[in-house]
């Protein structure tokens, strides 16, 4: 990547990706990728052709592993062939509306799945770095107006964000149980806002709800439109993640622990905000609440305080709400265009970084800071 704006810390290194199918894990394989690391993903299939792993031909990319996170046993397989020094652990059941239909299948796949990874890493002394990507829902949400600190208490209402506060559990009682000692992996923790842009395509979930009615000219229906959410685009935290795992590698526990990535203050808008914003650079649209009487819970309002990642990582967004949204529109009209969807996540990626570094110049900030 001509471009690094890592420093170069992630060439060469053999880097774990679990959920590398996922909206996400795909858009931080190809990034890795770009950046040069011997890149490897553990994960389901890709539950759709529309998929960016699938539609970016990631399998081609990076070394993939079809399998399920609580199957312990695979999991050591994959360790033992990949012997990874940094591993980024995404793979999640990730709505709060489909845990509340398959809540077992939530609480395994999000605190199981991360007790079989954090167990493997401590069975190779080939691990250096671990980033675990939990959730901003982690917190026990008390609908504050301010944001929610690393500090504050974890719990959950639904079983999606009771399960996410949960890895966060396991992930420190590892951490301080096997992961002190000298020569221990360093762990952290990442909880980011609500993560939108290109290639996802995920039911229940407010962009790819939207994109879809835009696309065969359908209402948009919302289920919660004045719940606020903390919305960003998804290189933002990504960056974060990378920014973590590269200072865990290099100087190990001084940077474990939780560490917040969202937007700031301004980007925490309501649903119906963001799909009217969403509409207006479609083009054309309607919107409308859902009529359904009964809805399960979902929280109404959360913000994050961001002010450690901003302070101590040097670490802030660099896209504004209407950025956010404009990306996101023009990454999936661009990928519907095209055969290879690799194409459009390595320009989008090559683009933010520009724009990185452009606002780091224009605060008269260091590029080593990075």
């Amino acid at each position: 990547m001509k471009k690094d704006i890592f420093n170069n810390a992630f060439l060469n290194k053999r880097v774990l990706v679990t959920g590398d199918t996922g909206f996400k894990g795909s858009w931080l394989c190809a990034w890795l990728s770009m950046l040069g690391a011997r890149v490897s993903g553990l994960s389901l299939p890709a539950k759709g052709t529309k998929d960016n792993f699938t539609r970016a031909r990631l399998a081609k990319t990076i070394q993939h592993f079809d399998g399920d996170v609580c199957d312990f046993n695979l999991v050591e397989k994959v360790f033992s062939a990949v012997r990874p020094q940094i591993v980024f652990h995404l793979a999640a059941q990730a709505l709060v509306i489909e845990s509340y239909a398959r809540p077992r299948e939530t609480f395994s796949t999000n605190v199981l799945g991360t007790l079989n990874i954090l167990d493997a890493c401590k069975n190779y002394s080939s691990v250096k770095a671990i980033v675990n990507v939990t959730s901003d829902k982690c917190y026990d949400n008390k609908e504050w107006v301010h944001g929610y600190r690393e500090t504050d208490p974890l719990g959950g209402k639904d079983p999606y964000s009771a399960s996410k506060a949960a890895s966060e559990i396991v992930s420190a009682a590892y951490c301080h149980s096997f992961f002190s000692k000298k020569g221990a992996p360093a762990i952290a923790t990442a909880r980011a806002g609500n993560v939108i842009g290109g290639g996802d395509w995920a039911q229940n979930r407010i962009v790819p709800d939207c994109i879809r009615a835009l696309q065969s000219g359908k209402i948009i229906s919302l289920r919660n439109p004045h719940a606020t959410r903390p919305w960003q685009h998804v290189l933002e935290p990504l960056r974060g993640y990378l920014l973590l795992a590269k200072n865990l590698f290099a100087e190990g526990a001084a940077w474990s622990g939780a560490w917040n990535f969202g937007p700031l203050q301004a980007n925490t808008k309501t649903v119906e905000t963001l799909v009217r914003h969403i509409v207006k650079q479609w083009g054309k649209g309607a919107v409308q609440p859902a009529k359904t009487a009964e809805k399960p819970h979902e929280a109404g309002q959360l913000n994050l305080d961001i002010s450690k990642a901003l302070h101590f990582l040097s670490w802030r967004p660099v896209l504004d709400f209407n950025d956010t949204v404009r990306w996101t529109v023009d990454e999936y009209r661009a990928m519907r265009q095209v055969k290879n969807v690799y194409d459009v996540m390595k320009r989008e990626i090559s683009a933010y970084t520009d724009k990185v570094l452009e606002t780091l110049d224009m605060k008269g900030a260091t590029h080593g800071a990075l």
